[in-house]
């Protein structure tokens, strides 16, 4: 009886072992028993949180499944606008299990790979209908600040509708977005049992052909308008120049005109103190006068006159009191 004993504790504890299983945090169990997921009175899929659990040995086996937040970092893939152009986009998929039963059956067993493989798909296709849909303008735009938006110096019009065209393109990334990610959450919870929880296109790139007519269109936009703002700072130079040139001359004007009329006052002032000064002793002043006229003839040593000596030009030489020589 002891012998037996010792085998049925071995067995016994052995089935105890078997019974339990231990679900780690961030993940979520599930039980197969004969092939199918255990579930609960109302048919949905009976959920282990982690911790201690108890199954059935050797009937029940336990598949974890981990229940955080999963990327998905699609590859590039092409696509075409509604112009037949094409773009190269770039997106990634934060997703997560919602129906632990749902998920093991629809990916074979709880595959993470297949599941995005197939998650992957149906993002594609909505995306695509998103992108054929709208023109390239429309999808290439990034994100603008709003508080700057594009103006005409010229025309208010045109600012308040370019303001208007500028917003819109500002918003369409997040449209198409927003519809992807409304697009593919009905169909992924109820084929895959996953919920997409954010969908975000990284990055859009063109094909080489189509960035180079592009940049060659974006380059000639930027060269007329370089030169319409030329042209404008041409013109107005020149209307700065006039204006310039016609406050110099009316300056210049000004100034010739005060100069002549003070020349003239002083001219009259001067004329009139030689009056009065010859008034007042005209025989004196005529005497300063011969005076000078001599200092200048004979300051040059150089200079030779030939005067007769009876002439009125000697009369204060040949008499003190400037008689005429008899």
């Amino acid at each position: 009886m002891r012998k037996l004993m010792i085998p049925v504790l071995v067995v016994t504890l052995a089935l105890m072992l078997m019974s339990l299983f231990v679900i780690p945090e961030g993940e979520r169990g599930i039980v197969i028993r004969f092939g199918r997921v255990l579930k609960d009175n109302n048919e949905i899929a009976r959920i282990y949180e982690p911790g201690l659990h108890f199954k059935m040995p050797m009937f029940d086996s336990v598949k974890t499944l981990d229940a955080r937040i999963q990327t998905m970092d699609g590859r590039s893939d092409r696509f075409v606008t509604s112009e037949k152009k094409d773009v190269i986009i770039d997106t990634y998929v934060k997703w997560r299990i919602e129906d632990f039963g749902q998920f093991y059956l629809a990916t074979g067993g709880g595959n993470t790979l297949t599941a995005e493989t197939l998650l992957e798909r149906k993002v594609t296709d909505v995306l695509r209908s998103e992108i054929g849909s709208r023109e390239i303008k429309q999808i290439v735009s990034g994100p603008r600040n709003k508080d700057v938006l594009p103006t005409d110096i010229n025309s208010e019009e045109v600012t308040t509708e370019a303001a208007k065209e500028a917003l819109e393109i500002d918003g369409e990334r997040d449209i198409i977005m927003a519809n992807v990610l409304t697009g593919t959450s009905a169909s992924a919870a109820g084929d895959l049992g996953v919920e997409i929880v954010d969908f975000r296109m990284k990055k859009i790139n063109l094909p080489d052909n189509i960035s180079d007519s592009i940049y060659k269109r974006m380059r000639a936009e930027r060269e007329s308008v370089a030169r319409k703002h030329r042209s404008q700072g041409r013109e107005k130079a020149e209307v700065i120049r006039a204006q310039a040139e016609l406050e110099v001359a009316t300056t210049l004007a000004v100034a010739d005109r005060t100069a002549r009329v003070t020349r003239g006052t002083a001219d009259a002032k001067s004329a009139k103190i030689y009056s009065d000064a010859y008034s007042k002793d005209p025989e004196f002043f005529s005497f300063l006068r011969s005076l000078r006229a001599y200092e200048k003839s004979f300051s040059s040593k150089s200079d030779m006159l030939v005067l007769d000596p009876n002439s009125e030009f000697f009369q204060y030489m040949n008499n003190a009191k400037g008689l005429p020589a008899k």
